[in-house]
């Protein structure tokens, strides 16, 4: 081989590794014409608090349900057991709290009031002996003690008047302000047991907290379901996004509440999302994103919201920010 096939050979070799190198090398410094991402769906997981029997179950896989649509009734005999009982002991701490407000009944009452009369002619009769006596006394026939004798008995009586009025006056009345305080705090506790036990009655029985789609049905009637496990799962349009990723010279155009444009296989054309997070830590092109573009470079996620109602694992095209889709 003469030197100007040599040359020529090497020329050709040349080209060929810069042309090589210009195929591998491009891809790798310009923006990919799209974004490769796809739909990602967050259930709503709706369970019981307690274990039990699935009664009913009102929905089936795939139904669109209204918010506050029953869904599912899980045996409720232990929770209303619990209800019932605690509805009793607040209408029993009630009747304490009243009866503490109240004095003693009309015979107990009555019997105050006998005391009272008794007194009153005691004193009666201790009064109209110290009237007699004092006369007496002054015109000498009684000694002076005498005197003082039936003066004291008249005020003794009197004392005693007063004290059986102030007995049935006590007796009227309620309990002391501390007792009764006391009873209203037992009512207030009994009172917040029944509302646990009916928001728990109310747990075996749910209704859809938000307009959705039943995703799937893990038990049916007629199965035991544990305490906690859910029983159903929902997906409201709100919890259905894209999650695409952005190469990293690219993610200062990508800020939340930007919009975003992007197409899927078979959907309508001019679809378009709002931006909702953007992960702050970068991660490798993860393997289920089929991109030779993207490939061995460090992205970053995003996550949007759709306008448009879509299906949870569909791929989707996103249209760079600043870059028409081709």
């Amino acid at each position: 081989m003469n030197n100007r096939q040599r040359i020529l050979v090497a020329g050709l070799i040349l080209t060929g590794v810069a042309i090589v190198g210009l195929l591998v090398g491009i891809p790798r410094f310009r923006q990919p014409a799209t974004l490769s991402g796809y739909v990602e769906g967050e259930p709503l997981y709706i369970a019981a608090p307690v274990a039990g029997t699935v009664r009913v179950v009102n929905v089936r896989r795939g139904q669109e349900v209204a918010a506050g649509q029953p869904l599912f009734v899980v045996d409720p005999a232990q929770v209303r057991s619990a209800y019932d009982q605690a509805a009793a002991e607040a209408e029993a701490a009630r009747a304490q709290a009243v009866d503490a407000r109240k004095g003693q009944r009309p015979a107990e009452l009555a019997v105050f009031e006998a005391n009272i009369a008794a007194a009153e002619a005691r004193a009666r009769d201790a009064q109209a002996d110290l009237r007699r006596v004092a006369p007496l006394v002054r015109q000498g026939w009684y000694a002076p003690a005498r005197l003082d004798d039936a003066r004291a008995a008249a005020d003794a009586a009197d004392a005693q008047v007063r004290a059986a009025r102030k007995q049935r006056d006590a007796a009227a009345l309620g309990a002391r302000e501390d007792q009764v305080r006391a009873a209203d705090a037992r009512v207030e506790q009994a009172q917040a047991a029944v509302a646990g036990a009916g928001a728990r009655l109310a747990e075996v029985a749910p209704g859809a907290p938000k307009k959705a789609r039943v995703e799937d049905v893990f038990f049916h009637a007629g199965e035991w379901a544990p305490a906690n496990q859910p029983i159903l799962s929902l997906l409201p349009d709100e919890r259905i996004k894209l999650r695409f990723f952005v190469p990293e010279r690219s993610l200062s155009a990508y800020r939340v509440g930007r919009t975003v444009r992007f197409a899927c296989d078979g959907c309508a054309r001019g679809l378009s999302a709002q931006i909702e997070f953007v992960s702050p830590r970068p991660e490798f092109t993860p393997p289920v994103i089929y991109s030779r573009d993207a490939r061995d470079r460090l992205v970053y996620l995003v996550e949007a919201r759709p306008s448009t109602r879509l299906n949870p694992g569909q791929p989707v095209d996103v249209e760079p920010l600043g870059e028409p889709l081709s």
